[in-house]
């Protein structure tokens, strides 16, 4: 499973704690488009929520930088 730089990016800042709103103001896109993000990355890893799809990419990336 693949997912665009800007989901991965995204997802990255939600693994450092981000809000949808924080995450919508530091990239310059709407909190909705965020969300939209945020919720096809949740159906493309098979996730629960938003903090189970960060164990998932983990899981999947190992060498994912998080930090």
């Amino acid at each position: 499973m693949r997912l665009s730089p800007k989901k991965v990016q995204i997802l990255t800042l939600v693994a450092k704690g981000f809000t949808d709103k924080e995450i919508s103001q530091k990239l310059q896109i709407s909190e909705r488009t965020v969300q939209t993000h945020l919720s096809s990355v949740i159906l493309a890893l098979n996730a629960r929520n938003r903090v189970n799809a960060v164990a998932l990419y983990k899981h999947y990336h190992p060498r994912w930088d998080v930090l």
